[in-house]
């Protein structure tokens, strides 16, 4: 019924669709150009001028954490796989209790617009900036895969593109690439038209359009089962094929395969290299670092906080819905025969159940309504991605490697506009070919990208007396090195069907599809091992480090010397 209902899309509900996600798109950009008229400074284009205050940096920090990964790739995990499938929503929400507890209010204190700017305090600034620029970029790059990947599925099932089927010239594969081009496009015209303060505001509206359009959904779809969270649930599990294993541990994650202990036991240390990389990467992810330095003190970033974690916390209850109620009425075969990964179960649960309730026209407004909050979700991610990426080549590794800080602040934003574009081509061209790779996936390697390079630097930079630049480089370089070159040999990448180089090749000797549990203790031994192997120590530094992170005395001048 579903797979029937899906194909009736007709012309004039495509042409209803795109003129309300374009209406969508083109208020963002008018927001971004007004953003444009009050950036002029350095301070304004990296850190918005830091007169953003709690309620609106938590939006903001919402809206970026809030992306593809969270919209599609959870509601499509759970549709696919139950249970499982609320792995990541738990893994995200507790995580913020770590940078919450342990590097909000510091990292504001003591640096300026840069994660950089703290590890490099009390250490040689060259080869720790430009260490710190090229973690920065890698975590990005992987992030940004997801989000542009996220952007391809949505694009193909918001024209109605179905197998063997065409739309102003495009069939399904092309129209996924002209959706990541596209993101590609705005996601670069946001940051180098707004900058921080631009992107920030497009960040608060499209957190309201994003939260508002899953409430809306979620209510609809409980009150087609009048709001008894148990029907809903038995119905999925029914439709699924799975029965009970559906609602239980153990479908996606940790399988327990029979006669086969050793496999078993690292499907159940997958499990929990996932969990940990999702629970400690977020402190380590520079889009989400950067937030910290807009607002004006560290007591605004710790409310700041307070503000996401309640938005957040909320989304993750919604996405629970979306994703079982994908499963119950939209069902496993039309969401895998639109997309293998699940990434447009949500969007193909808006056009189902709003054509239940009021006919074609309706599902092609609810498919609007929810494609336009994931599209808006995506673009928010990838222009705040793109913001810390670019800010990182321009302050840490332009003006204060190359050009040794001596850069004026006009040359500096140029460098980072130009940066922006350069990165935005490299997004493109890589989600092009990583288009059947579910979204949540690859967020999750980017956590545990963050979580091997940039969180044990950044711990021990603000608490630990003997740590010095060995330490910092071979903690950034080790961790980054280590977590990268074990995905590369790890099922993702070869050796299966589903992975990104096809079962042809196959390299893959490491077990586990996330490397968290090896990298991440891998990143903080190295940090060690590299700081112990050097006698540098500055003392006095540190103390003044500590003074500024606890209180915050100097912080405007973090990062000066």
């Amino acid at each position: 019924m579903e797979l029937e209902f899906l194909a009736q899309a007709d012309s004039s509900g495509r042409t209803l669709t795109m003129v309300l996600f374009l209406a969508t798109v083109a208020v963002t950009i008018g927001i971004t150009v007004w953003g444009h008229r009050y950036t002029r400074t350095a301070t304004d284009f990296h850190s918005g001028g830091r007169s953003f205050s709690a309620w609106q940096n938590g939006f903001a920090i919402a809206s970026d954490y809030m992306s593809a990964a969270s919209f599609l790739g959870i509601a499509g995990t759970i549709a696919l796989f139950g249970y499982d499938g609320f792995l990541y929503s738990i893994g995200f929400l507790v995580a913020w209790l770590v940078a919450l507890l342990l590097v909000a209010e510091m990292l504001r204190n003591t640096g300026r617009f840069t994660m950089a700017d703290v590890l490099s305090f009390r250490m040689r600034q060259r080869p720790v900036r430009t260490a710190a620029a090229v973690s920065t970029l890698s975590v990005s790059i992987f992030y940004l895969l997801a989000q542009m990947v996220g952007a391809g599925a949505l694009i193909a099932l918001l024209l109605g593109i179905h197998e063997g089927e065409t739309y102003l010239g495009m069939d399904a594969e092309t129209a996924k690439i002209a959706g990541i081009v596209l993101v590609g496009l705005i996601m670069t015209l946001y940051v180098a038209l707004g900058g921080m303060k631009g992107n920030t505001w497009v960040q608060i509206f499209q957190a309201v359009i994003l939260v508002g359009g899953a409430a809306v959904l979620t209510i609809m779809v409980l009150a087609q089962y009048g709001f008894n969270v148990s029907e809903l649930l038995g119905d999925a599990a029914t439709a699924s094929g799975q029965g009970a294993a559906f609602l239980e541990p153990g479908l996606r994650y940790g399988v327990e395969v029979p006669g086969d202990a050793v496999q078993t036991m690292w499907n159940k240390l997958d499990l929990l290299s996932l969990g940990i990389a999702l629970v400690l990467g977020t402190a380590g992810l520079p889009h989400v670092l950067i937030r910290f330095y807009t607002v004006p003190d560290a007591k605004v970033a710790r409310r700041s906080i307070n503000w996401g974690i309640g938005l957040i916390g909320s989304f993750y209850l919604m996405t629970l819905v979306l994703g079982f109620g994908a499963a119950a009425i939209v069902g496993y075969e039309a969401i895998t025969a639109q997309n293998p990964a699940g990434n447009t179960a949500a969007p193909q649960l808006a056009e189902v159940v709003g054509g239940e309730v009021g006919g074609t026209t309706v599902g092609a407004i609810m498919l609007a309504v929810i494609a336009s909050a994931a599209f808006a979700a995506i673009l928010s991610t990838v222009s705040g991605l793109v913001i810390a990426s670019s800010s990182s080549l321009a302050h840490d590794l332009y003006n204060s490697v190359i050009k040794r800080g001596k850069a004026t602040e006009r040359q500096e934003v140029g460098v980072a506009k130009l940066a922006s574009i350069g990165i935005g081509v490299v997004a493109i061209v890589l989600a092009i070919f990583a288009q059947d790779l579910n979204v949540a996936f690859l967020v999750g390697l980017a956590f545990a990208v963050a979580a091997s390079a940039n969180l044990p630097t950044l711990l021990l930079s603000l608490f630990w007396k003997r740590f010095n630049t060995n330490g910092a480089l071979w903690g950034i370089y080790g961790g980054l090195i280590g977590s990268i070159a074990l995905v590369v040999f790890s099922p993702v990448f070869s050796g299966s069907e589903t992975s990104l180089l096809g079962a042809g090749v196959d390299i893959a000797w490491f077990p586990m599809s996330n490397p968290g549990l090896v990298s991440i203790p891998l990143g903080f031994v190295c940090a060690v091992v590299g700081t112990l192997t050097s006698d540098e120590s500055n003392t006095e530094r540190f103390a003044t480090l500590q003074v500024r992170a606890l209180t915050g005395a100097g912080s405007e001048r973090a990062s000066a010397h």
